[in-house]
């Protein structure tokens, strides 16, 4: 009733695969797409796409920010954040700006994380060898 976080996340969803609904395909969209059912195929979304606890996603997102509380299968290129909450189960590649999470979520893959200031990568690496060479 209160304090549910994934409830928080019910802003205007633009697209919605209900529980019991499964599609498979290439789907394109903007705006925001919530999945509670079955989605077997491609997903490239301008906006979010939330995955809810009964969402079942076998396929690769591209999108601005993913809240997963689902199994996703495939993987993810997002502009944005990924939050995986505690019921969440990932197995994929990310690259994400940002990473949340949640105790109790899984996540089986490899993470890269992007940054809009590739210069301070550069200086810190540059920094480090200084220090250790």
């Amino acid at each position: 009733m209160f304090g549910k976080k994934e409830e928080s996340f019910n802003r205007n969803v633009d697209t919605i695969i209900g529980d019991g609904t499964q599609f498979s395909g290439e789907l394109k969209a903007k705006g925001t797409l919530r999945i509670d059912g079955k989605f077997n195929g491609q997903i490239e979304i301008e906006g979010d796409v939330i995955i809810g606890k009964t969402g079942q996603v076998y396929a690769d997102i591209k999108a601005e920010n993913v809240t997963a509380s689902g199994d996703v299968h495939g993987n993810l290129i997002l502009k944005g954040k990924l939050e995986l909450h505690s019921t969440a189960k990932l197995y994929g590649d990310i690259e994400v700006s940002k990473l949340i999470v949640n105790e109790g979520a899984v996540f089986k893959g490899q993470s890269k994380m992007n940054t809009e200031n590739e210069d301070e990568i550069s200086k810190f690496k540059k920094d480090k060898k200084k220090k250790v060479g």
